[in-house]
Protein backbone atom coordinates (compact mmCIF):
# COMPACT_ATOMS: atom_id res chain seq x y z
CA UNK A 1 0.00 0.00 0.00
CA UNK A 2 1.39 3.37 -1.04
CA UNK A 3 -0.26 6.46 0.38
CA UNK A 4 0.58 10.07 -0.40
CA UNK A 5 -1.07 12.75 1.69
CA UNK A 6 -0.21 16.28 2.61
CA UNK A 7 1.39 16.53 6.05
CA UNK A 8 -0.41 18.89 8.42
CA UNK A 9 1.56 21.90 9.62
CA UNK A 10 0.89 21.01 13.26
CA UNK A 11 1.87 17.75 14.89
CA UNK A 12 -0.81 15.09 14.74
CA UNK A 13 -2.14 13.90 18.08
CA UNK A 14 -3.10 10.26 18.54
CA UNK A 15 -4.37 7.86 21.18
CA UNK A 16 -3.10 4.27 21.01
CA UNK A 17 -5.50 1.54 22.14
CA UNK A 18 -3.99 -1.95 22.29
CA UNK A 19 -3.85 -4.48 25.12
CA UNK A 20 -0.34 -5.64 24.22
CA UNK A 21 1.92 -3.22 26.08
CA UNK A 22 5.10 -4.24 24.23
CA UNK A 23 3.52 -3.61 20.81
CA UNK A 24 1.85 -0.41 22.00
CA UNK A 25 5.08 1.03 23.44
CA UNK A 26 7.02 0.17 20.29
CA UNK A 27 4.41 1.76 18.06
CA UNK A 28 4.39 4.87 20.26
CA UNK A 29 8.15 5.26 19.80
CA UNK A 30 7.85 4.83 16.03
CA UNK A 31 5.06 7.38 15.74
CA UNK A 32 6.88 9.83 17.99
CA UNK A 33 10.03 9.54 15.88
CA UNK A 34 7.87 10.41 12.86
CA UNK A 35 6.67 13.62 14.53
CA UNK A 36 3.30 12.25 15.65
CA UNK A 37 2.40 13.06 19.26
CA UNK A 38 1.03 10.15 21.29
CA UNK A 39 -1.17 11.83 23.89
CA UNK A 40 -2.34 8.62 25.60
CA UNK A 41 -1.80 4.86 25.58
CA UNK A 42 -4.61 2.60 26.80
CA UNK A 43 -5.29 -1.11 26.96
CA UNK A 44 -9.05 -1.39 26.42
CA UNK A 45 -11.96 0.16 24.57
CA UNK A 46 -13.49 1.95 27.54
CA UNK A 47 -10.21 3.73 28.28
CA UNK A 48 -9.88 4.59 24.58
CA UNK A 49 -13.24 6.38 24.61
CA UNK A 50 -12.35 8.22 27.82
CA UNK A 51 -8.94 9.26 26.47
CA UNK A 52 -10.45 10.49 23.20
CA UNK A 53 -13.06 12.58 24.99
CA UNK A 54 -10.41 13.99 27.36
CA UNK A 55 -7.60 14.69 24.87
CA UNK A 56 -9.54 15.27 21.61
CA UNK A 57 -6.87 13.60 19.44
CA UNK A 58 -6.88 13.67 15.66
CA UNK A 59 -6.82 9.87 15.44
CA UNK A 60 -7.39 6.88 17.70
CA UNK A 61 -5.34 3.89 16.56
CA UNK A 62 -7.59 1.05 17.66
CA UNK A 63 -7.04 -2.68 18.03
CA UNK A 64 -10.21 -4.75 17.75
CA UNK A 65 -9.48 -7.54 20.23
CA UNK A 66 -9.20 -6.06 23.72
CA UNK A 67 -10.56 -7.13 27.12
CA UNK A 68 -13.75 -5.51 28.37
CA UNK A 69 -15.16 -3.08 25.83
CA UNK A 70 -13.96 -4.22 22.41
CA UNK A 71 -12.34 -1.97 19.86
CA UNK A 72 -15.42 -2.37 17.68
CA UNK A 73 -17.81 -1.15 20.37
CA UNK A 74 -15.39 1.62 21.32
CA UNK A 75 -15.40 2.75 17.69
CA UNK A 76 -19.21 2.90 17.74
CA UNK A 77 -19.16 4.99 20.91
CA UNK A 78 -16.49 7.33 19.56
CA UNK A 79 -18.52 7.89 16.42
CA UNK A 80 -21.28 9.20 18.68
CA UNK A 81 -19.35 10.93 21.47
CA UNK A 82 -16.35 12.32 19.59
CA UNK A 83 -17.34 12.51 15.90
CA UNK A 84 -14.41 14.79 15.05
CA UNK A 85 -11.96 12.07 16.13
CA UNK A 86 -11.17 9.56 13.42
CA UNK A 87 -10.53 5.88 14.10
CA UNK A 88 -7.80 3.87 12.39
CA UNK A 89 -8.21 0.15 13.06
CA UNK A 90 -4.82 -1.56 13.36
CA UNK A 91 -5.30 -5.28 13.84
CA UNK A 92 -4.21 -8.79 12.87
CA UNK A 93 -7.74 -9.72 11.80
CA UNK A 94 -8.51 -10.18 8.12
CA UNK A 95 -12.01 -11.46 8.93
CA UNK A 96 -14.64 -10.25 6.48
CA UNK A 97 -17.06 -9.66 9.33
CA UNK A 98 -14.52 -7.59 11.29
CA UNK A 99 -13.72 -5.39 8.29
CA UNK A 100 -17.37 -4.71 7.50
CA UNK A 101 -18.36 -4.23 11.14
CA UNK A 102 -15.51 -1.77 11.70
CA UNK A 103 -16.44 0.34 8.66
CA UNK A 104 -20.12 0.32 9.63
CA UNK A 105 -19.18 1.27 13.21
CA UNK A 106 -17.44 4.38 11.92
CA UNK A 107 -13.79 3.47 11.37
CA UNK A 108 -12.14 5.64 8.73
CA UNK A 109 -9.22 3.29 8.11
CA UNK A 110 -8.42 -0.40 8.43
CA UNK A 111 -4.84 -1.68 8.18
CA UNK A 112 -3.08 -4.85 9.27
CA UNK A 113 -0.34 -5.16 11.87
CA UNK A 114 1.80 -7.33 9.61
CA UNK A 115 2.24 -4.50 7.09
CA UNK A 116 5.29 -2.22 6.83
CA UNK A 117 5.63 0.28 9.67
CA UNK A 118 5.82 3.18 7.23
CA UNK A 119 2.34 2.20 6.04
CA UNK A 120 1.00 2.67 9.56
CA UNK A 121 2.53 6.17 9.73
CA UNK A 122 1.12 7.02 6.30
CA UNK A 123 -2.27 5.66 7.33
CA UNK A 124 -2.37 7.88 10.43
CA UNK A 125 -1.65 10.94 8.28
CA UNK A 126 -4.19 9.87 5.66
CA UNK A 127 -6.98 9.28 8.15
CA UNK A 128 -6.20 12.51 10.04
CA UNK A 129 -6.50 14.55 6.85
CA UNK A 130 -9.89 13.11 5.96
CA UNK A 131 -8.95 10.21 3.69
CA UNK A 132 -10.78 6.96 4.34
CA UNK A 133 -8.16 4.27 3.90
CA UNK A 134 -8.08 0.50 3.72
CA UNK A 135 -5.21 -1.61 2.47
CA UNK A 136 -5.67 -3.25 -0.96
CA UNK A 137 -5.80 -6.70 0.67
CA UNK A 138 -8.61 -5.58 2.97
CA UNK A 139 -10.38 -3.80 0.10
CA UNK A 140 -10.58 -7.04 -1.85
CA UNK A 141 -12.02 -8.87 1.18
CA UNK A 142 -14.59 -6.17 1.84
CA UNK A 143 -15.75 -5.78 -1.72
CA UNK A 144 -15.78 -9.54 -2.31
CA UNK A 145 -18.18 -9.93 0.61
CA UNK A 146 -20.42 -7.15 -0.68
CA UNK A 147 -20.50 -8.74 -4.15
CA UNK A 148 -21.47 -12.10 -2.65
CA UNK A 149 -24.34 -10.56 -0.72
CA UNK A 150 -25.65 -8.36 -3.54
CA UNK A 151 -28.92 -9.73 -4.93
CA UNK A 152 -29.10 -10.49 -8.63
CA UNK A 153 -32.38 -8.61 -9.05
CA UNK A 154 -31.35 -5.53 -7.06
CA UNK A 155 -32.56 -2.33 -8.75
CA UNK A 156 -29.89 -0.25 -10.41
CA UNK A 157 -29.26 3.02 -8.58
CA UNK A 158 -30.48 6.28 -10.06
CA UNK A 159 -26.99 7.81 -10.08
CA UNK A 160 -25.33 9.31 -13.12
CA UNK A 161 -21.54 9.11 -13.04
CA UNK A 162 -19.41 10.13 -15.97
CA UNK A 163 -17.14 7.62 -17.67
CA UNK A 164 -14.10 9.15 -16.00
CA UNK A 165 -15.80 9.09 -12.58
CA UNK A 166 -16.54 5.40 -13.06
CA UNK A 167 -12.86 4.83 -13.91
CA UNK A 168 -11.83 6.62 -10.70
CA UNK A 169 -14.44 4.73 -8.66
CA UNK A 170 -13.24 1.39 -10.02
CA UNK A 171 -9.64 2.09 -8.95
CA UNK A 172 -10.81 3.52 -5.63
CA UNK A 173 -12.68 0.27 -4.97
CA UNK A 174 -9.42 -1.63 -5.52
CA UNK A 175 -7.87 0.27 -2.60
CA UNK A 176 -5.73 2.54 -4.78
CA UNK A 177 -4.39 5.79 -3.34
CA UNK A 178 -5.00 9.10 -5.12
CA UNK A 179 -1.49 9.15 -6.56
CA UNK A 180 -1.92 5.66 -8.00
CA UNK A 181 -5.28 6.58 -9.52
CA UNK A 182 -3.74 9.64 -11.14
CA UNK A 183 -0.86 7.62 -12.58
CA UNK A 184 -3.19 4.93 -13.93
CA UNK A 185 -5.52 7.42 -15.61
CA UNK A 186 -2.86 10.01 -16.56
CA UNK A 187 -4.56 12.80 -14.64
CA UNK A 188 -3.31 15.17 -11.93
CA UNK A 189 -3.76 14.68 -8.19
CA UNK A 190 -6.08 17.69 -8.02
CA UNK A 191 -8.24 16.21 -10.79
CA UNK A 192 -8.44 12.92 -8.89
CA UNK A 193 -9.54 14.76 -5.75
CA UNK A 194 -12.18 16.66 -7.71
CA UNK A 195 -13.55 13.46 -9.22
CA UNK A 196 -13.69 11.77 -5.80
CA UNK A 197 -15.50 14.76 -4.28
CA UNK A 198 -18.05 14.60 -7.10
CA UNK A 199 -18.47 10.83 -6.67
CA UNK A 200 -19.08 11.16 -2.91
CA UNK A 201 -21.65 13.87 -3.49
CA UNK A 202 -23.51 11.93 -6.18
CA UNK A 203 -23.54 8.71 -4.14
CA UNK A 204 -24.56 10.54 -0.95
CA UNK A 205 -21.73 9.00 1.08
CA UNK A 206 -19.10 10.60 3.30
CA UNK A 207 -15.93 8.71 2.41
CA UNK A 208 -14.28 6.57 -0.23
CA UNK A 209 -14.80 3.27 1.61
CA UNK A 210 -18.55 3.82 1.71
CA UNK A 211 -18.46 4.84 -1.97
CA UNK A 212 -16.73 1.59 -2.90
CA UNK A 213 -19.19 -0.49 -0.89
CA UNK A 214 -22.20 1.23 -2.43
CA UNK A 215 -20.79 0.94 -5.95
CA UNK A 216 -20.32 -2.81 -5.63
CA UNK A 217 -23.54 -3.40 -3.70
CA UNK A 218 -25.56 -1.55 -6.33
CA UNK A 219 -23.70 -3.22 -9.21
CA UNK A 220 -22.26 0.01 -10.58
CA UNK A 221 -18.89 -1.58 -11.37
Amino acid sequence: MHVEVSTPSESLRVVLADDHAFFRDGLARILSSAGIEVVAQVSNGEAAVQAAVEHAPDVVVMDLRMPGLSGLEATRQLHQRAPACRVLVLTVSESEADVIDAVVAGATGYVLKDGPLEDVIAAVHAVATGHALISPRIASILLGRVRDEATVDAPLPDVELSGRELDVLRLLAEGRANAEIGEALFISHSTVRNHISSILMKLHVSNRVQAAVRAVRDRML
